[in-house]
């Protein structure tokens, strides 16, 4: 057994699961996608362009070869650009959030900011997934996640689709 030595609130905070007793209250955690589209800084544009998945994306997160997220692109950013490299076109440093914070205040920010989503990360800025106001307002209405996190074999869990 090993100590955890940045502590329960880091822990917490990265998304990790654990026990005690809940207050009843739903955390961003449990309305997260996982599965957000992602890209690196050095990446050419038209390689993002092309990629399979990507038709009707909203925004993809820039991370880099850690996984800790250095910036935002929007699909508005490649209207014409077919050269150059996402690092040129993304906006640097986006708001992120944390999995343990309360879902409700943080959907009613997202409506009052007209904020259609946002990227949630680790305390250390790693990309755990992003928040849809949709998702967090279906959650919040007593909705199933389309993602819960799920106990996997060798690891500390996984975030899965609710119906697998």
């Amino acid at each position: 057994m090993s100590d955890y030595v940045d502590g329960i609130a880091d822990w917490k905070a990265a998304g990790l699961p654990f026990e005690g007793i809940a207050d009843g209250r739903e955390r961003v955690a449990e309305a997260i996608r996982s599965d957000p589209i992602t890209c690196r800084p050095d990446e050419p544009i038209v390689d993002v362009r092309s990629r399979n998945g990507i038709d009707g994306w909203e925004i993809a997160a820039v991370v880099d070869c850690d996984g800790v997220v250095v910036g935002r692109l929007r699909p508005a950013a490649l209207v014409g650009r077919n050269d150059g490299l996402v690092e040129e076109v993304m906006e640097p440093g986006p708001s992120t959030v944390r999995p343990d914070g309360l879902l409700q205040p943080l959907v009613e920010r997202m409506e009052r900011r007209n904020a259609p989503h946002v990227l949630v990360t680790t305390p250390q800025g790693i990309l755990l997934g992003i928040l849809f106001q949709d998702e967090g307002r279906r959650v919040l209405a007593g909705e199933s996640p389309t993602r819960i996190w799920r106990d996997c074999e060798g690891c500390p869990g996984r975030w899965a689709a609710s119906a697998e």
